[in-house]
């Protein structure tokens, strides 16, 4: 279960972080380690932020709700984030969280107010709450007087005037903000919860709260076996994370214009998932890069297995225990709590093996040729980069490979021109050429054109391409 978006603003890349990074999560228990994973996102389409954005826009609470939603699913397909089993909506759920409420009213653990609030009381469940505090700056939520502790927060909140509201047994109102996903949650998954993720930001108060409300209701131990938390996204020399409310933000729609989604999944991975991070110029510079160099030696190697691609003898088995070895490290390594930089770190040492075998020479007659280990290379490291998520065969990075890719058409054509002229320069005349140092039959002035050919012909040598004539 994953808290999902406040639908009433733009989705910002401190969001696209979080959810990428869940993302990668969620493919490596799949996809690595064989885990069924069902994920359930909760959509917040009611809350204090999306009345206030509908007064300023003149609009309904529904139509800010909804276009922000619309633009959230859009943003997360761009970023290849896979979508959750279901999406549920808050106001969808009503009927349920007031059951949910009536439950732990039932159980002793929350009190209503005359006014027709109602608010979960801390001092029932003694020293279990307090798990979180500690996890970020806690502080109390603000509320009626009439609450019995300055902690105590709100599940059911009486509804203003002019605001949305629902009918219930304590009037009219609207859910408070933690009881939703304790609620819905529970719908899907019950009383047993195996893992919750969400930012750093979340930990207290709101995770805390739905532990408290959940536990309550389900009366049970343990409802939630993990608890998984992101760490911030920060601009560089920021110490503010990258919010909506602080107006620092980077659309994702925008950040698209000019990076791709795999780079910010790479951008992602070199980090753990846990930490914050800085965004930067560089920072992103730094992905593009990696996954520049990957796809550079895809290129080479394939080259190399084609036999386009001439180069000195391959030391095979060396290459054969790096990869051995590569594949142990990236399973121990996302083993340990997800270590992604670790991953990665492991994947960019093998590629540094294998360009370090991919040494171009002007001529290979009768050396001994390694195709099979390069293929298990390249095969190996696709794999592992579609468990994270990064396809680069349907990619901008891939386009940039291909196009340098194509030059293999440009030297197909440079080989016809240069053997055009060749065969210009090696045009005979009609008789010898008497008392002439040159050979016999050409023409002088063609001489030079002759010698640039065979200049050419050593140049594109040095680079792995071999002209016969």
């Amino acid at each position: 279960y994953s808290c999902g978006p406040t639908v009433y603003d733009h989705a910002h890349l401190g969001h696209a972080c979080s959810y990428v990074r869940f993302d990668i999560l969620q493919r490596i228990l799949s996809r690595l380690f064989g885990i069924t994973v069902i994920h359930a996102m909760v959509i917040t389409d009611i809350d204090d932020k999306i009345i206030k954005r509908s007064w300023e826009e003149n609009v309904s609470p529904t139509i800010i709700a909804t276009m922000y939603e619309d633009e959230f699913k859009r943003d997360m397909l761009s970023l290849k984030v896979i979508p959750p089993a279901v999406y549920l909506r808050v106001t969808e759920n009503v009927h349920h969280i007031v059951m949910f409420i009536e439950g732990i009213i039932k159980n002793g653990h929350a009190y209503a107010t005359k006014e027709g609030d109602v608010y979960f009381d801390i001092q029932s469940i003694g020293d279990r709450y307090g798990k979180f505090v500690g996890a970020v700056d806690s502080q109390g939520e603000p509320g009626s007087a009439n609450k019995r502790d300055s902690r105590d927060f709100a599940l059911w909140k009486q509804s203003k005037p002019q605001e949305p509201y629902w009918e219930s047994p304590w009037g009219r109102g609207r859910p408070g903000w933690h009881i939703e996903c304790s609620t819905i949650a529970s719908s899907v998954f019950g009383s047993q919860l195996d893992i919750h993720s969400g930012g750093i930001d979340l930990a207290f108060p709101h995770h805390e709260n739905e532990v408290a409300q959940s536990e309550a209701y389900h009366q049970c131990g343990q409802w939630a076996n993990y608890f998984l938390h992101s760490g911030h996204l920060h601009l560089k020399g920021s110490a503010e994370k990258m919010s909506k409310s602080l107006k620092n933000y980077v659309t994702i729609k925008d950040f698209l214009q000019s990076h791709s989604a795999n780079e910010f999944r790479m951008f992602c991975l070199l980090t753990k998932y846990r930490s914050a991070v800085d965004y930067s110029d560089s920072s992103m510079s730094e992905a593009r890069t990696s996954l520049g160099t990957i796809s550079t030696f895809i290129h080479d190697a394939q080259a190399y297995m084609k036999g386009q691609l001439q180069c000195s003898p391959v030391q095979e088995a060396f290459l054969w225990e790096r990869l051995a070895e590569t594949k142990s490290s990236v399973v121990k390594a996302l083993a340990d709590d997800f270590d992604t930089p670790r991953a990665i770190n492991a994947v960019m040492n093998l590629v540094y093996h294998g360009n370090c075998q991919l040494q171009p020479v002007c001529k290979s007659d009768g050396v001994a040729r390694s195709p099979a280990v390069f293929g298990a290379m390249v095969s190996y490291i696709r794999d592992v980069l579609d468990v994270f998520g990064i396809d680069l065969l349907h990619s901008k990075e891939a386009d940039v490979v291909n196009s340098r890719g194509s030059l293999e058409g440009v030297v197909e054509q440079l080989t016809c021109f240069r053997s055009e002229v060749r065969a210009f320069a090696l045009t005979r005349q009609d008789g010898p050429t008497t008392g002439s140092q040159n050979k016999p039959g050409l023409y002088p002035e063609r001489i030079p054109l002759l010698k640039a050919c065979d200049t050419l012909r050593n140049d594109l040598a040095s680079l792995g391409v071999l002209i016969k004539v």
